[in-house]
């Protein structure tokens, strides 16, 4: 995410913490079509989950379909967004389809149509003050690892946690103590 799309987050994100843009609207949706645009992604390859510390689950907040789906426990062992939380640390995958992880929101379609699955992804955790409020995931579908696109790389990672710290002022209105 180069430092002017940085700058474009972590100023769309004041405005709209000044603001006090309820969750429920437009706003986490613009910042992850940002986030999409900076990192070459479509809008359904970028999810900001929020982090329930009372219930102690992840709950995908964008993209919007995946709401009603479920949530994701912190103690889930085969979910990197969990592990992402847990560890507060961010992780790059560029051979997804091979780990083993819960498909069952890949299943859900975003589009009319079902999307391809995740064949590469980037997760990290969204810190405010120190304290995981959620984590954002970027990813690129496709039918396989080559049409998928480029590999992520840890300057990517890195841009990542970069955006999550940008998120975090505003994601931690909305997530629950």
């Amino acid at each position: 995410m180069p430092r002017q799309a940085v700058l474009n987050l972590t100023s769309l994100v004041e405005e709209l913490v000044q603001r006090g843009e309820n969750i429920d609207g437009a706003g986490l949706v613009k910042v992850a079509e940002q986030v999409g645009k900076a990192f070459h992604v479509q809008p359904e390859e970028v999810a900001i989950l929020g982090f329930d510390r009372k219930e102690k689950f992840l709950k995908f907040l964008v993209p919007e379909k995946l709401q009603a789906v479920g949530q994701i426990p912190l103690t889930s062992t085969s979910s990197l967004a969990a592990r992402s939380a847990r560890e507060k640390r961010a992780d790059l995958i560029n051979h997804f389809t091979v780990v083993p992880h819960a498909s069952v929101f890949e299943a859900v379609p975003l589009g009319e149509e079902r999307s391809d699955p995740i064949q590469k992804i980037m997760s990290a955790p969204i810190l405010f003050e120190g304290t995981v409020v959620g984590v954002i995931q970027v990813s690129r579908k496709g039918k396989s690892t080559a049409s998928a696109g480029p590999d992520f790389t840890p300057q990517e990672l890195r841009e990542l946690v970069g955006a999550a710290d940008a998120i975090a002022p505003y994601l931690r209105l909305f997530v629950p103590d």
